[in-house]
């Protein structure tokens, strides 16, 4: 859902908690707000308040325009890009979630389009955004791949793609933690659906330097930009 060069333990917490969390979420769109809000509720403040790391170094030298932020959480991501030119809509299953979000965007003076929704039920307006950031999102899987398609279609032309995860767990890591690997829409079913109409910019896996912090074990991230070429 949402996220200096340097990786904090607190953002660690951020994105690995998420992503742990969302191996146990369920598949039915209701269930997955209210496993959401539970899990916003039960603490003041569930991430660190800083955006990702790979989302600033990732939008070095882009013109600010159109962003969507996939899975916004508490906000950390769309308000730095709004603070930083860009017009932003974010969307999150949790109202719990978006209302701390819009409660830190009053007190820092900022707009943002916060939308209650997840990624596939928005419908979005095709080609409607510059940068369509996806952070360590919890998106389901479908035969259709509905979720990459959501995905690929929101970006306008010339705009870009940042799709960032963890590497994929083996089934045996999966399996401890109580989900299946193949649930889980990750940077591999996004890339395989770019064609011709995409240049991918970069698709690699980057180490992590965590010394502390919940997620300190995840030691490598996989990024990948594209840009629509038509």
């Amino acid at each position: 859902m949402e996220h200096t060069n340097d990786t904090t333990p607190a953002e660690t917490d951020h994105d690995n908690a998420e992503a742990a969390s969302a191996a146990h979420a369920p598949r039915d769109p209701g269930a997955v707000e209210e496993f959401w809000d539970e899990r916003y509720s039960d603490m003041a403040q569930l991430w660190s308040g800083q955006p990702n790391a790979t989302l600033l170094t990732e939008v070095q030298g882009l013109p600010a325009g159109r962003a969507l932020d996939v899975g916004c959480g508490e906000g950390a991501d769309a308000l730095w890009l709004t603070e930083h030119g860009w017009r932003v809509t974010a969307l999150d299953v949790s109202r719990v979630a978006l209302d701390r979000a819009a409660a830190q965007a009053a007190v820092r003076g900022v707009q943002v389009n916060w939308l209650h929704a997840g990624l596939v039920e928005a419908a979005l307006p095709p080609a409607s955004f510059d940068l369509v950031s996806a952070q360590y999102p919890a998106l389901l899987r479908t035969d259709e791949n509905v979720a990459e398609h959501a995905l690929l279609a929101a970006v306008a032309l010339n705009g870009v793609l940042l799709f960032v995860h963890h590497p994929a767990p083996t089934e045996e890591e999966a399996a401890a933690h109580g989900f299946h690997a193949d649930d889980y829409v990750g940077p591999a079913q996004v890339a395989a659906l770019l064609d011709d109409n995409w240049q991918v910019e970069v698709d690699e896996t980057r180490p992590r330097h965590v010394a502390t912090g919940a997620g300190s074990h995840h030691t490598h991230d996989v990024v990948l930009r594209a840009r629509r070429l038509r």
